[in-house]
Order: structure tokens, then C-alpha cells, then sequence
């Protein structure tokens, strides 16, 4: 470290350099979560053009290449030169931060983002973003690469209609993976569908990768809509959905718009999800508090102009006004003020006087003209009022008996010696058998293991009293020490700072998995929002070859233990030269061959079959496409294509390669070991390379890709590959090496990505109704991969 700081030891971050440096500040982090906020940003400043009125559709694709397109008919990103920045100002937008429409106010009445920061951050952390603009007439074109202009802004033909299209391939320099999930994507644009319903717009994602896989988004009665997907596995109290809009003026006279849909149904919880100009503000704000307090005003209001409260009944209170509520509340401000860039909680204190006046009048009015709703719903809070009475009361006898206390632990708790709860882990373990393999092999010094007999209760079916008299569910309540609940929980009262649940790798492992997730996402969805629920992934398989064991977690982890012993076993010698690679070497070469190989794959998935070895003898072309006979073409430009289309009479569908310069990071390498790009496509000659196993007859090679099949075929021979399929096979020292030692185990953390989608799921999958059960699985029939019967 350098004694000397002084001014040449301040770093001045260029452009978006600042951005590649430290990501996560940006878009949260570089993993599944972040990678997908990239394209939430793009959709979102498509959805502003949509709140200006601008904009009726807009389509995602994800496509075969990894990336990403996002298309929208809106007015199109301005391409005039910036007054003062002198270039384009669709290159201010992507390459200057804080640089946007949203400033002003007259481009943009409401928007979600605020510091035009969004899309230049995309651009930034992508390997390449493209984007097309419809404007004016003209198609214009640019590119750029890891933030950085790869071209000037190119006119290029005319087109009738306006709109943008940006599509952008993340960059796997940055990202932990860059593989999209059509899943998140859908269920954020179903929900964007939702809350934009009522203006026209729709929504389609597209997934490239799989035939057919196709999704439309379009509610014309917004919220109301939402109401019905939200309680669509429940039954509701009442048919009608209660929906209201205001538009009011704030202290400052700007106006704030409030859309409010709700419906009661059956359950013991509420679901109530707030957004702010389509945001979703998951810790909540102003604007739900002030929901709460006008919906607790209305029904108490009500409920006394009808006489419905006893003389010496306590009323109930706000938590029993809200069981089994599942409602969205949806307002739109000029000036949103955010708690932090991640915008999860709303901190506009007029906000909630303007909400709660506007529930109180419209839902008072509402009950005023549907008595029988209004009294249905107090109805179900006073008995909401009298279980949450007997729940206590069952609660203070558990804790008598000593099962709550939080002085006392579980007998079959193996407690830690540290009290240090950053460092200490508890190991929530299926069954006896396998709890005592665990104690065995665990640290006493931070890890804690608890085993749980058999598969415990379903809470999503039960009721809160019935669950409490749960012994196993006593049990982890008791050992994790916070106590449960929206009114009990505390996380500060947590004993240990990773919650991991470690099951068998069989059906039975994965149900009580999903048993012991949704007791916590429902009764301590705090736990899994604060990053302290793991789940442990006992390896798949144990590889043995010649006395040596190696623990496997799945299936690609397998192939490149196969590529390693089989790089152990060969010896591969360059005809050209006589040079031999074998050992630590051909291992070193047999890791960036499974790297080519994966490029090969992706190439034939994505354009038509056109592999590695055809892309670089065929000049590394930037366009292919398949006529009506079946004949692969490719073209080194747009120009040569567009001649040659000229002279078609149909116009076939055209793939645009951008996996140059991934190609080349790929083939680099191969210099460090003397060879090159010509050793992939091979010169005709059968015997270019040499390869030799343990003593048998040497077989020729014509090229890298051959040899990378010898070495596959070599991991394969002699090799005792074993499943596992419960903790219980393993001996102690084998579950610590595989499982439970932090320098080579697994874990998963459970993040909580879509809470909306998370309750959807655990209310179809976990609850009462058989039918959206059903449903769900015979829609997903098709992609079970690994099937235990």
C-alpha cells in the first residue's frame, strides 16, 4: 500500500465507467435479481411513453443469442444534436448519467424513473446494446459496446410509424449469469399489464429459445383484474370488487392519482400490494398507511351507523379489519419521494392524508349502498377479533408450558457454542436419522442443527391456533427465537444468522422443503427478505476414478468433472510440431474446450445451425438467414444482405450475429497453449491431433471440437458414478466435505423477487383449491426435467 495521498490518488471514473466499477449501487446486485432489473429498466421508460399517452404496445423478446430486445410504438428517442453536448441525444441518454426527459416535466408528467439513470446503466453493463429508432420517416441505428459508442447514428431506410427498439446482451464480465428467465420477466409484465390496464396498453414477451412460448398481456379494467388474479385460488366474501379513483390536488397543488381495487375472501391474511407510478413499493409508505387508516375508518364508521358492535364487545382492530383483504393500491405523483434509488418505500407526507380522505369517503359511500357487503365484511372481523383472542390465549399457554419462551430451547436442538449471530448457522435437517449424521459432522462452534420428524403442517390450510399446537413448528418457532407473526415477530430476537434448510434430494426432501418455505414466507417473510434463509444442496452425485472421490452438485457440474478425469487419463500430441500436452496442461485445455464447445452449442441454437467452425471459415459474417429450400446464407453487412433480398420474392427470416467479440475472448486463450483459431476449423486432416489413453492404440483428430469428444468419452470409461438420494447414505465426514464445510459446500439463498407472484404460488400450489392445483400442473407438465416416482 502506497504511504503517499495526495491529489494523484483521486480517481476520476469517465462516463460510464463508474457504473462498471461498482454495479450493485446501480441495479442492487450482479446476480438473477440484478441481471433482469436491466431489462425492467428499458420496460419501464417504455411504460413511461405509455403514462404520457404515446404508447399502446410494447413486445419482449428474448432471444436465441441471450439477449434481449424490448420494442414500444412510441414517439421514438430524439436523434437531434443535443444543444450542448453536440451529439445525438439518443447517445447523451445511453451514455450520460443523470441525463433524461424526466426532469423537466413536460415531456413527462408521471414516470417511475427520476435520475435518469436507468437505461444508461443498461448500457453500460451490457457486451453490446443496439437500438433502432422509428422517427421522422427514417429507421436510425446505433450500437454500442460496454457502454461505449461502437458506431455514429446511421439513417437507414424509411418506415411509416414511430417507436423504439433496444436490445442488449448482458455482459457476462459483470454478471454472476446472463441467462434470462422468461418467468420473471412475464410476471413483471403481467403486473405492469395490471396497473396500466385502463389505458390500452399491451404487453407481449416472446421466448426464442422455446417454440411457441408466447405470452399477451392486456386488462382493460386494470385493477379490477388484478383483484381477480390476486384472489383467483380463494373464495371471496363478496362477488363485487370494490374499486375507487380519485384525483386529488396536493399542498402544492400538483395532482396525485389514486386507484384502489379491493375484495375480501376467505383466508386469515392479508394481501395488499402499493404502488407509486408503477413501482412497486414492497416495505410500503405513506400511501399504505394511509389506505389502512381510511379503511379502518370506514367499516368502524359503518359498523356503528348499523349497530353491529355488542355494548361490551371490543371492537376489533385494524389487523382483524384486514383479514382476508387482498388489495392493490395504486397512486401516481408528479414528485415521488423514495426512501433510496431501490424505491421500495414511499415518504410523501401528504400522500397519506390524501389516500385515507379518499378511502374513507368512496368506500363509506360504497358500504352506505351495499349494506349486506359492509356487514359481511365486519362480520369477518369480529370473528377475525375473537380468534385472534383465542390465539393469544393459546399462545400464552404454549408459553407457559414453556415451547415459545425464548429463554428456553428445544431439547433436540443441538445449539452452537458462539453467540455471535453473524457467525453462526442453523441447519434445519429432514428427519432423526439424518440429524445425527449432522451433529456428528458439523462445527460446534457456530452450527446448530435442529431435526424435524416427518413433514410438518401445511400453514397455508390452517388457521393460526391449530398451528400453534403444531409440535414441530413449536420447535423451529423456539429455536429461532423472534416469535411469529405481523404483531410478534422481532428480527432482532434472531439466535442465528443463516437459516438453512437441508433435506433429502427426493420428492419427499423437496415437499418438506416447501412445507418449512411457506410457513416462513408467511408467517416470517421478514427472515427471507433480510437474506437469512439458505437452502443446502447435497451433491447429486459422487464420482469415483481410481481410488479418487469427488462430490458433484448436478449435472453440469458433472460433464466438467467427466472433461477432468478424462484430461487426467489423455495425452494429446500436435502433429504439426510433435508437441505433447498432457496433465495440469491438457486440464487447463480441456476447461477452454468445454467453453468452445458451449459457444458451438449456442451458435447452432441461435442462427440456424451455423457452428463455431463454419462462423470463423465463413469470415465471421454478421447476418444469416435460411430461404424456402432450406440453404443457409450469410452476409458479412446489412448491404450485401439487402442486395441479395432484392433479388427474392420472399423475404426470409434474418438472424443478426453479435457473438464476435465473445467468439474471440473464447479463442484468445487458446495462444497460451500454441494453438489458434485454425486448430477449431481444422485444415482437412484426419490425424492434425493425437490422442492416446492409458496405454491403448492412438486415434487421430481432425480439429479441437473432435478432441474435446475423446475427452468426454475418456471421463466416461472406468468411472463409478454414484446418486444419492438422501442425507442419510453419506457418513458424517462425507456430509461435512460435501455439505456442510462453508469452503466447498453449496448454498442457494432464497430471495423473495416477485412477492406477488410468491403469494400467487403459494396459494395455488399450497392451498385449498384442487382445481388451480390442477391447472398448474398440467400447464408445466411439459418442463419437469427430473422426475422421482
Amino acid at each position: 500500500m502506497s504511504q503517499t495521498y495526495d491529489s494523484s490518488s483521486i480517481q476520476v471514473l469517465e462516463g460510464l465507467e463508474a457504473v462498471r466499477k461498482r454495479p450493485a449501487m446501480y441495479i442492487g446486485d450482479t446476480s438473477v435479481r440484478g441481471l433482469h432489473h436491466c431489462v425492467f429498466e428499458v420496460i419501464d421508460n417504455s411504460v413511461d411513453e405509455a403514462l404520457a399517452g404515446y404508447c399502446t404496445e410494447i413486445l419482449v423478446t428474448i432471444r436465441r443469442d441471450g439477449s434481449v430486445s424490448v420494442t414500444d410504438d412510441g414517439r421514438g428517442i430524439p436523434v437531434d444534436v443535443h444543444p450542448t453536448e453536440g451529439v445525438p441525444a439518443v447517445e447523451v441518454i445511453l451514455c450520460k448519467l443523470h441525463a433524461g426527459g424526466k426532469f423537466d416535466k413536460d415531456s413527462y408528467k408521471v414516470s417511475g424513473g427520476l435520475h435518469g439513470v436507468g437505461v444508461s446503466c443498461v448500457n453500460a453493463l451490457a457486451e453490446w446494446l443496439e437500438v433502432e429508432i422509428h422517427r421522422d420517416a427514417k429507421i436510425y441505428r446505433q450500437t454500442f459496446k460496454r457502454g461505449v459508442k461502437a458506431n455514429e447514428l446511421e439513417a437507414s431506410g424509411t418506415t411509416d410509424h414511430t417507436g423504439t427498439t433496444i436490445t442488449f446482451k448482458a455482459d457476462e464480465t459483470i454478471f454472476e449469469t446472463v441467462e434470462f428467465s422468461f418467468e420473471i420477466l412475464s410476471n413483471r409484465m403481467r403486473e405492469m399489464a395490471f396497473l396500466m390496464g385502463r389505458s390500452g396498453l399491451t404487453l407481449t414477451i416472446t421466448d426464442e429459445r422455446k417454440e411457441g412460448r408466447s405470452e399477451t398481456f392486456c386488462y382493460p379494467n386494470g385493477l379490477v383484474d388484478f383483484i381477480e388474479f390476486v384472489n383467483g385460488t380463494k373464495e371471496p366474501l363478496h362477488n363485487e370488487i370494490i374499486s375507487l379513483e380519485a384525483r386529488m390536488d396536493d399542498a402544492a397543488g400538483a395532482p396525485v392519482e389514486i386507484d384502489i381495487a379491493l375484495q375480501y375472501n376467505g383466508a386469515y391474511r392479508e394481501d395488499i400490494y402499493a404502488f407509486v407510478n408503477n413501482i412497486n413499493t414492497t416495505e410500503g409508505g405513506t400511501h399504505l398507511s394511509g389506505f389502512r387508516s381510511g379503511l379502518t375508518r370506514a367499516l368502524n364508521t359503518f359498523a356503528k351507523k348499523a349497530n353491529i358492535f355488542k355494548p361490551n364487545e371490543t371492537p376489533p382492530s385494524g389487523e382483524d379489519f384486514r383479514e382476508g383483504l387482498a388489495a392493490i393500491i395504486s397512486v401516481k405523483l408528479a414528485d415521488p419521494q423514495f426512501e433510496s434509488q431501490t424505491k421500495i418505500k414511499l415518504g410523501n407526507r401528504e400522500v397519506e392524508g390524501l389516500v385515507a380522505s379518499a378511502v374513507h369517503d368512496k368506500i363509506g359511500t360504497f358500504f352506505e349502498e351495499n349494506p349486506n357487503v359492509g356487514k359481511t365484511i365486519v362480520g369477518k372481523a369480529l370473528l377475525a377479533a375473537r380468534a385472534r383472542e383465542a390465539a393469544r390465549r393459546q399462545r400464552d399457554l404454549v408459553r407457559r408450558k414453556g415451547a415459545l419462551a425464548s429463554g428456553n430451547l428445544p431439547g433436540k436442538l443441538a445449539d452452537c457454542q458462539s453467540k455471535l449471530r453473524d457467525e453462526t448457522e442453523l441447519y434445519v435437517v429432514e428427519g432423526d436419522s439424518a440429524g445425527g449424521t449432522a451433529k456428528m459432522a458439523r462445527d460446534r462452534h457456530y452450527q446448530a442443527i435442529l431435526p424435524l420428524r416427518g413433514k410438518i403442517l401445511n400453514v397455508e390450510k390452517a388457521r393460526l391456533d391449530k398451528m400453534l399446537n403444531h409440535e414441530e413448528i413449536q420447535v423451529l418457532i423456539q429455536a429461532l427465537g423472534t416469535g411469529f407473526g405481523e404483531g410478534d415477530f422481532d428480527l432482532e430476537k434472531l439466535r442465528y444468522g443463516k437459516i438453512i434448510i437441508m433435506t433429502d434430494a427426493d420428492v419427499d426432501g423437496s415437499h418438506i422443503r416447501t412445507l418449512l418455505l411457506t410457513f416462513l414466507f408467511r408467517q416470517m417473510p421478514e427472515l427471507v427478505r433480510q437474506g437469512h434463509v439458505y437452502i443446502a444442496a447435497p451433491p447429486l452425485y459422487k464420482v469415483t476414478h481410481k481410488r479418487k472421490q469427488r462430490y458433484v452438485i448436478d449435472e453440469r457440474e458433472l460433464r466438467r468433472a467427466l472433461l477432468t478425469i478424462g484430461a487426467e487419463r489423455l495425452t494429446l500430441t500436435v502433429s504439426a510440431d510433435g508437441r505433447t500436452i498432457a496433465g495440469e496442461e491438457l486440464g487447463g485445455l480441456a476447461k477452454l474446450l468445454a467453453r468452445l464447445g458451449s459457444v458451438d452449442a449456442r451458435l447452432r441454437d441461435s442462427y440456424a445451425d451455423l457452428g463455431l467452425s463454419e462462423y470463423l471459415t465463413g469470415g465471421r459474417p454478421r447476418f444469416v438467414t435460411v430461404d424456402e429450400t432450406g440453404t443457409r446464407h450469410t452476409f458479412p453487412d446489412r448491404a450485401s444482405m439487402q442486395t441479395w433480398f432484392d433479388g427474392e420474392r420472399i423475404e426470409p427470416r434474418v438472424y443478426e450475429i453479435h457473438e464476435d467479440e465473445a467468439i474471440t475472448n473464447a479463442c484468445e486463450p487458446l495462444a497460451l497453449f500454441g494453438l489458434g483459431e485454425q486448430d477449431i476449423t481444422g485444415d482437412g486432416r484426419a490425424d492434425r491431433f493425437v490422442v492416446q489413453m492409458d496405454g491403448q492404440e492412438p486415434a487421430g483428430q481432425a480439429d479441437l471440437m473432435a478432441v474435446l469428444e475423446s475427452l468426454r468419452q475418456a471421463g466416461e470409461a472406468d468411472v463409478d458414478i454414484q446418486r444419492y438420494k438422501g442425507l442419510g447414505e453419506m457418513n458424517a465426514d462425507q456430509l461435512w466435505e460435501s455439505t456442510m464445510n462453508p469452503e466447498t459446500r453449496t448454498l442457494h439463498l432464497v430471495k423473495l423477487e416477485d412477492e406477488v407472484e410468491a403469494d400467487h404460488l403459494f396459494s395455488v400450489l399450497m392451498g385449498p383449491g384442487v382445481e388451480p392445483r390442477r391447472a398448474f400442473i398440467e400447464r408445466h407438465a411439459l418442463e419437469v426435467r427430473n422426475l422421482d416416482i
